[in-house]
């Protein structure tokens, strides 16, 4: 499309997207500055921009306003086309595959749920991807909760617009609000041109924000003005901009803790729990495993040219009586180990027994009594959980005895607010002992 105006500019910027913008800084009499503010202010639709001049001030204004490239007259198309390819195709590549492969991939692993209650999440991402509503992802770390996302975005009539994953855990506050908003030219030192932000990138499409209870509380904020309004200004920007996007967000976490305890925003837990889709655990769901362990061997054999690799009975028995602490993830890298090293018995890889053990691999590099100790001993990270909820615990029980069960009184001594107290009470079971203590009387 063609536009010889700001104005017209405008106009094709608000009627559809485009993979780049083309603009001549010096043809038409066209201010410059009017036009790059422009395509600022529509920055998110109007993709890369390459800026042409014929003359050379007409290239220090244009890098001044933050294009993404300067070519100068006469342009030779070769020029041009490497220029596109330069800036167009790292985005395209940044979406993941094509909605074709992806589409197919997706089925076929959903269609290795099998368990009742992967079932009901595969009923209920068909019917969120019918409605344009927020969706909350909970389960494990490693249960595939990115591939139901993914599903719920393929299935939507967003499916043609993009899918962008942000991992809000990693990286600090300052980075992710960046990362998530962008920031004007200018907003703080090193920002020396416009960034577009996630959410900008995501018009039209759908946003996907993993590990979402560890966003930082200013975010959160800003997050919740997001979802109500569609809108948000770039870090050091006046403007405020409006955005089409879906949000789905996942989290390993009890977020419902975290609002008692006050660590999560209880107005924003409810704007992204709209609907709630729960991945259940993969010790949970046996009777997938030999699917799924079929399906990765299928997968990665052909990948990594051992054609003709397949797990034995034994090696299927001892895979499907694991437990899988890392589920879907673990047995996923199980089998690339297994057919890396062309170990289709398992001699190199070794597993709990049957009962166990607390569901915990050993390393094969590990001495026999090493093995042992690291099967039956507790980590020390776990060590120092029991020891604390333990205290804490303890220091709950004495200030209500102290109290005479005044929760309030004893919420405002432990410094901490009256919801989180209930929700400490009950999962310590201190109402149940208590309940007891009086029967014994």
């Amino acid at each position: 499309m063609a536009a010889s105006s700001p104005g017209e500019a405008k106009d094709a910027l608000a009627c559809g997207s485009f993979s780049f913008t083309l603009v001549d800084l010096s043809g038409g009499g066209t201010d410059a500055a009017e036009l790059m503010e422009c395509l600022k202010l529509h920055s998110g639709d109007s993709g890369p921009v390459i800026a042409v001049s014929d003359r050379a001030e007409d290239g220090l204004a244009g890098a001044r306003f933050g294009v993404d490239a300067v070519l100068h007259k006469p342009l030779s198309l070769d020029e041009l086309q490497q220029a596109i390819d330069k800036l167009v195709r790292p985005q395209a590549e940044a979406l993941g595959p094509a909605p074709e492969q992806l589409g197919g991939r997706l089925r076929h692993e959903m269609e290795l749920w099998r368990s009742p209650k992967m079932l009901e999440a595969r009923q209920i991402i068909r019917e969120a991807a019918r409605v344009d509503v927020t969706v909350l992802v909970t389960g494990e770390t490693g249960t595939g909760k990115e591939l139901v996302a993914r599903a719920i975005h393929h299935f939507s009539t967003r499916r043609a617009g993009p899918f962008v994953k942000v991992n809000c855990a990693a990286m600090p506050r300052e980075l992710l609000e960046s990362e998530l908003f962008g920031y004007e030219r200018g907003a703080f030192t090193g920002a020396h041109k416009l960034k577009i932000g996630k959410f900008e990138s995501a018009h039209r499409g759908t946003i996907f924000l993993d590990e979402i209870g560890d966003l930082h509380s200013a975010l959160q904020a800003k997050l919740l003005h997001v979802l109500q309004d569609g809108e948000f200004s770039r870090i050091g920007g006046k403007s405020t901009l409006s955005v089409d996007v879906r949000v789905l967000a996942a989290t390993n976490q009890d977020l419902e803790r975290a609002v008692a305890e006050g660590r999560f925003r209880e107005d924003l837990y409810y704007r992204l729990n709209v609907i709630h889709v729960l991945v259940p655990p993969l010790r949970e769901r046996a009777a997938e495993i030999p699917l799924l362990a079929n399906y990765f061997v299928e997968r990665y054999a052909k990948l990594y040219r051992r054609d003709g690799f397949r797990l034995p009975m034994s090696a299927m028995d001892r895979l499907t009586r694991h437990r899988y602490p890392g589920n879907v993830r673990e047995l996923e890298n199980l089998v690339k180990r297994m057919i890396v090293l062309d170990d289709p018995f398992m001699s190199r890889i070794a597993l709990p027994d049957a009962a166990g053990n607390g569901g915990r691999s050993i390393s094969p590099s590990l001495s026999t009594s090493e093995s042992s100790a690291a099967t039956l001993e507790p980590s020390l990270k776990e060590i120092s959980r029991r020891a604390s909820q333990a205290a804490e615990r303890a220091a709950i029980a004495k200030t209500l005895e102290q109290t005479g069960w005044n929760r309030v009184r004893a919420a405002r001594a432990l410094r901490i607010s009256y919801r989180a107290l209930l929700y400490k009470i009950k999962q310590a079971g201190l109402n149940a002992e208590r309940s007891s203590a009086r029967s014994a009387l």
